[in-house]
């Protein structure tokens, strides 16, 4: 059995537990707080985004809290959510993984990523950097392109494994390129990081807040970033798209959904206080350097962003065979 088949079959078997117990009426937030349930562990980079948002609101005299609801690559917390009254007082941490890639991956049906959900605030997205080790001989990404072309297959990437961020880019990087890379997937980003700086594997896409250390102190380099305009943290670098992929864009993004059927008045509401926030110079300082683009999106705008990445990453998905590894 190969790794990626084994890989999907541990992920779909973890799942199929943990989704198979009864729905249950969602308790009552505590003092009345509107909860934002996160699909990640304390202290990753999602729930850091989210404290340093949500210490800052109030709803109608409410206070926000964080609830972590981590697992089956945020699909218990959207599901968890999709469950909940829809009445505004809980919502999600969306990313492309919980809406568009987990859910298709998964084959999820207890919930519908679009039918379940409405968009309330994008807070902002971020791009990926292709970080390269010693490894990596390549020193741009036609050169890279190039080397994968004389070598199918040959040349690694690192990534958390199929599903993650990186993993998923790393494979429309391969499909907008026409070349065949090979996949070392590790226990996250650091675990990856530090197989490059140990020259064990050659290269991988990391998120920016990730990638940011080791480029200012210059252990690892980076090639290029995946956004559609070059990163305001690392202006010196170029897009994919300029290097050659015209059209590659990747970005990760982060943003409050409700469950369908929460009233417009309090969508707009939560919406109005997330864009407030992000007017504040301290938590625009704080997730800028993190790499993050801020966001003044409507709820109606942010809606049609999350569809149109879903049905993106749904394609890719598709051309690359994943929905068959399951």
């Amino acid at each position: 059995m190969s790794q990626r088949k084994l890989l999907s079959l541990l992920c779909a078997a973890g799942l199929t537990a943990a989704l198979a117990a009864p729905a249950q009426a969602e308790p009552e937030a505590p003092g009345g707080a509107i909860r934002i349930v996160v699909g990640a562990p304390p202290g990753g980079a999602p729930d850091t985004v989210a404290r340093i948002v949500a210490q800052h609101m109030k709803v109608d005299g409410r206070a926000v809290m964080i609830e972590n609801k981590n697992g089956a690559a945020s699909v218990i917390a959207a599901q968890y959510v999709a469950r909940a009254r829809p009445d505004g007082a809980t919502l999600l941490l969306a990313s492309q993984t919980a809406i568009a890639v987990a859910p298709t991956l998964q084959n999820v049906t207890s919930f519908d990523p679009l039918k379940d959900f409405i968009g309330v605030a994008l807070i902002g997205s971020a791009p990926q950097v292709l970080l390269a080790g010693p490894l990596l001989k390549a020193n741009s990404v036609p050169e890279l392109i190039a080397q994968a072309k004389a070598k199918p297959n040959e040349i690694d990437f690192c990534s958390g494994g199929i599903g993650t961020s990186p993993y998923m880019t790393a494979v429309l990087f391969a499909q907008t390129a026409g070349i065949e890379l090979h996949s070392i997937p590790f226990a996250g980003e650091q675990a990856c990081i530090t197989e490059m700086l140990a020259e064990r594997l050659p290269f991988m896409f990391a998120n920016a807040s990730t990638a940011l250390p080791y480029i200012q102190d210059k252990r690892l380099r980076a090639l290029a970033v995946t956004s559609t305009q070059r990163a305001a943290f690392a202006p010196q670098l170029p897009t994919v798209s300029e290097a050659g992929l015209k059209d590659f864009e990747v970005s990760t993004w982060l943003g409050l959904i409700a469950p369908a059927g929460t009233p417009p008045a309090m969508v707009e509401k939560i919406n109005a206080e997330v864009r407030r926030v992000l007017e504040l110079p301290d938590v625009r300082e704080k997730l800028v350097a993190q790499g993050y683009a801020l966001s003044d999106f409507s709820p109606a705008a942010f809606t049609r962003y999350y569809q149109a990445d879903r049905e993106k990453w749904i394609a890719v998905i598709d051309k690359a065979g994943l929905k068959n590894a399951r």
